[in-house]
């Protein structure tokens, strides 16, 4: 008989969206050694149903409130893929004892993430991981490894390029609903949206709302974990731009785009010291009409440089490169690695360790709230620059 140590880890799944659809689902069905899809979650009963059938979940473990599927026990943790803040979801799993998944943004604010640092429940195990999947990427774990005893890195310079995001998943044929959420749901969500907003930037405009929500807190907090990861998080902020040009097309992406970055597209830079003692250079652009998403890590030491180029993370088993230069004699040495390993995956496996082995994830709580700061730094040194009106918890850092 199976110990239960050793069996599958069986998971409710609170989120059926895009990451859900494209990513996770299909690499926990993949990987029946280790994870049991026990129950399902989303606010469209029609998404969940048809992910229900999809994977095989019976009709009552198919639920569209988180309450109502923790009240119905038969799961060993939660992973929570849904939108927004996710700190809610977290208490809630937290208060009944279950070690958590937990995709970004883990919350908006550092009193949501003071609050969870305060709950975390003691569970014999460390109770949850950020799903920063970069930080599992085979390349960055072996820059990390190649950087780990170099003591005079001058810059590291993250470059991302990001098209729409239906551009990147038109291959996962994602499942929506055919109708408007019910008006009760929207208000709910709204409401929830217009508190944090208000703790996190005060009455700042809609556009900085964006950026810090849509772009800083939800997708370049993942080049905020691999500068922590190479050993080099960011010690200050000094200087940030957020600024968006019209095209011709920008009447056409405004409908075409479902992300809420924001019309005209946006696009942020930041730069600052290391921790390291050498600078960072923070760039994020998001172009419609670009052909595929790109972005480069870039880390120039003494003695050469190391440099990441990764593809879209939806694509999965599809490398990432690492390229090193050194000096060989008198001549320049690039050596290039790629590997297949999915990074998505291996994090799995990860959080499978730490609930059952009791391994550190890379990235916890306390990590999550450095970067929530980091982003509100980046806010708070443009609003400084500009005179742009900003409150909350930026407010207060300026």
């Amino acid at each position: 008989m199976t110990s239960p140590l050793s069996s599958p880890l069986r998971v409710g799944v609170l989120g059926l969206g895009a990451v859900a659809q494209a990513v996770h689902l299909p690499l926990l069905a993949k990987r029946p050694d280790l994870f049991a899809v026990a129950s399902v979650c989303d606010v469209a009963p029609e998404v969940t149903d048809v992910i229900g059938r999809r994977y095989g979940i019976a009709e009552n473990r198919r639920f569209t409130a988180l309450g109502d599927m923790l009240d119905a026990g038969g799961i060993d943790a939660l992973m929570i893929l849904s939108r927004g803040s996710h700190a809610p979801a977290v208490h809630a799993a937290f208060a009944r004892g279950l070690p958590v998944f937990c995709e970004k943004p883990l919350a908006y604010t550092t009193a949501e993430a003071d609050g969870l640092i305060a709950a975390e429940p003691d569970l014999g195990h460390p109770a949850i991981l950020l799903g920063y999947m970069k930080q599992y990427d085979p390349a960055v774990v072996e820059a990390a490894r190649l950087l780990a005893d170099v003591d005079d890195i001058r810059s590291v310079e993250a470059t991302v390029l990001h098209p729409t995001g239906a551009s990147q998943l038109e291959f996962a044929r994602v499942v929506g609903p055919s109708a408007p959420l019910p008006p009760r749901v929207r208000a709910d969500a709204d409401a929830e949206e217009r508190a944090l907003r208000a703790a996190a930037v005060g009455d700042a405009d809609e556009a900085l709302w964006r950026a810090y929500r849509g772009v800083l807190v939800s997708s370049l907090v993942h080049d905020l974990s691999i500068l922590r990861s190479l050993g080099s998080p960011p010690e200050t902020v000094d200087f940030a731009d957020i600024w968006r040009q019209t095209s011709r097309h920008a009447v056409r992406d405004a409908v075409r785009d479902h992300e809420a970055f924001g019309h005209p597209s946006p696009s942020i830079t930041a730069t600052g010291t290391l921790a390291t003692g050498g600078r960072f250079a923070l760039s994020w652009h998001f172009l419609p009409d670009f052909p595929a998403y790109r972005e480069t890590v870039r880390v120039v030491h003494g003695r050469g440089t190391v440099e990441l180029v990764f593809p879209s993370p939806y694509l999965m088993h599809a490398p990432t490169e690492l390229t090193v230069t050194t000096l060989d004699g008198d001549a320049e040495r690039r050596a290039l690695r790629r590997s297949i390993t999915e990074a998505f995956e291996t994090q799995l496996e990860a959080f499978h360790a730490m609930v059952r082995d009791g391994v550190e994830p890379r990235s916890g709580l306390e990590a999550g709230r450095a970067d929530i700061l980091d982003c509100q730094r980046i806010i708070a040194a443009f609003a400084g620059r500009t005179g742009t009106p900003v409150g909350g918890e930026v407010g207060r850092l300026l």
